[in-house]
């Protein structure tokens, strides 16, 4: 089987997930899900960066230590990627002494080997929420254009590394797509950026502002690793660079890392560079996805409109916040969030459009004697399902769940126009047929976006979950049993 591997971000954990962490989690797994029902072997990436400042900040604010601190919240992580379906193959902690901190030594030291990390004293403006330093020029009246705080100003001697020697090969990589970014404006932006001059920038901290937190630089214990040169790393020893090379062989590179847009820089330009200092292959795609926006405004605790997605996966199924996440996310835009529009989404879509037509057609045929029944294709879905393929692999969820909507809504119409209730014999089997038929179809279609979902239907029709190859009319060998509603109207 072809292999298909695939990351997340790798959270902070100063504080619990937010909704923004749920968009990239459904997306990250709608990506895997298809590359699963595509026939490939998945192997998918996600963790919990525990070695920053702002880790060693939120304790002291709980007085907590930092080691409870992200026990506690990486917990909280982890029990979330499950509970929101992210069909994760290892959960990789940045703190683990033994399945982390051996490739990271192994990373670091590669780049040293290489001439490309050196030593000097070094003065500039640090934001803690971006773990980054930044150049007046890059400050929005004087704050970080990501966070609207103003950088502190830290002067002391860390390691660097010699970005600006890889400028040319970036240029070249990006340009060519060896690196492919997605969407093609996030790819201008980061040669806009490369092209502008890159500098070299640091890779340590002293342990004395790091409060002691975080990985030693190897035969340096004065230094503590840079988190982000720390917690890029986790996509390589999340398949066991450092310690199992065969595992490590059969995974990498990445065929794609789906990240926010607000930390692009790190994964489009830092991350390829150190790997090509290394020696390491680089990560096929970058998948650059926005925001979540609540009610219009960026989330945030000031304005008091972040969202907890664990209260929101206990009032709404699941299959449902998955569906209203990816079908309120335009390509390339943010999604915007708001429970009334959720409502309408499950009410006005899952149960009119889904539910109903699964609930009415299964009534039907459960009480006909379909057998194994076959008959004139009248419903037109091929060219649906090439586009949902076409879509999927140019990262377009949107697009494929518009796609699927369209083949949901013709056979609605079919089914209104046809009146199978009305129907009997010949006339009734080729409805039939037509009917469970596109529900099968629209069953493997949805399983990437609704798993659970799509694994009901699939039960109810009497056959076995099927592969993207199977999204096609063929003979239809189920034994059909109405169940429960899949969606109810929201309370």
């Amino acid at each position: 089987m072809d292999k298909f591997y695939i990351t997340t971000a790798i959270p902070y954990v100063n504080a619990k997930p937010h909704l923004g962490h749920a968009l990239e989690f459904v997306q990250a797994d709608v990506i895997a899900r298809y590359q699963k029902t595509a026939g490939k072997e998945v192997f998918l990436t996600t963790g919990a960066d525990e070695n920053s400042l702002k880790n060693v900040q939120a304790a002291e604010k709980l007085g907590i230590s930092t080691q409870e601190l992200c026990n506690r919240n990486s917990e909280l992580f982890k029990k979330f990627a499950q509970t929101i379906g992210l069909s994760f193959s290892t959960f990789m902690r940045s703190s683990n002494p033994d399945l982390h901190l051996p490739g990271i030594k192994k990373l670091w030291n590669a780049c040293v080997k290489n001439g490309d990390i050196y030593k000097k004293r070094y003065k500039g403006l640090y934001c803690v929420g971006c773990e980054a330093f930044y150049t007046e020029d890059e400050l929005v009246d004087g704050l970080c254009p990501e966070h609207l705080t103003k950088p502190e100003v830290v002067e002391e001697e860390n390691y660097f590394f010699t970005l600006s020697k890889y400028q040319r090969k970036l240029i070249e990589l990006i340009e060519g797509d060896s690196l492919l970014v997605y969407p093609e404006s996030r790819k201008n932006e980061v040669l806009s950026f490369v092209k502008s001059g890159l500098k070299d920038f640091s890779v340590s901290r002293s342990s004395e502002r790091a409060k002691d937190w975080g990985l030693s630089v190897p035969e340096d214990a004065s230094q503590k690793i840079y988190v982000w040169f720390d917690a890029l790393g986790i996509y390589l020893t999340g398949v066991g660079f450092g310690r199992d090379e065969n595992l490590f062989k059969k995974w990498w590179p990445a065929d794609v890392h789906v990240i926010g847009k607000g930390i692009i820089r790190f994964h489009a330009v830092y991350w390829p560079a150190m790997l090509l200092s290394a020696g390491l292959e680089l990560p096929r795609k970058i998948f650059v996805h926005d925001y979540v926006t609540v009610e219009g405004q960026k989330m945030s605790k000031s304005l008091g409109n972040a969202v907890d997605p664990m209260q929101l996966l206990e009032r709404y199924p699941v299959d449902a916040v998955r569906y209203f996440l990816i079908r309120e996310s335009p390509a390339w835009k943010d999604a915007d969030f708001s429970e009334a529009a959720l409502r309408a989404r499950i009410d006005g879509e899952l149960v009119a459009d889904l539910a109903n037509l699964v609930a009415r057609i299964l009534t039907i045929a459960e009480k006909t004697d379909v057998g194994s029944i076959s008959g004139a294709e009248e419903l037109l879905v091929h060219s649906n399902v090439d586009k949902v393929r076409k879509s999927m692999e140019d990262f377009d969820m949107y697009g494929a769940i518009n796609e699927i909507w369209a083949v949901i809504r013709m056979v609605n119409k079919y089914i209104n126009d046809t009146r199978p209730w009305e129907a009997k014999g010949a006339a009734l089997g080729k409805i039939l047929y037509n009917a469970l038929e596109a529900i099968r179809i629209i069953a493997i279609l949805i399983q990437p976006f609704m798993p659970s979902t799509s694994e009901r239907i699939f039960e109810q029709l009497g056959v076995q979950p099927q592969p993207l190859s199977e999204a096609r009319f063929k003979r239809f060998e189920g034994r059909p049993k109405r169940g429960k509603n899949l969606f109810e109207r929201a309370k």
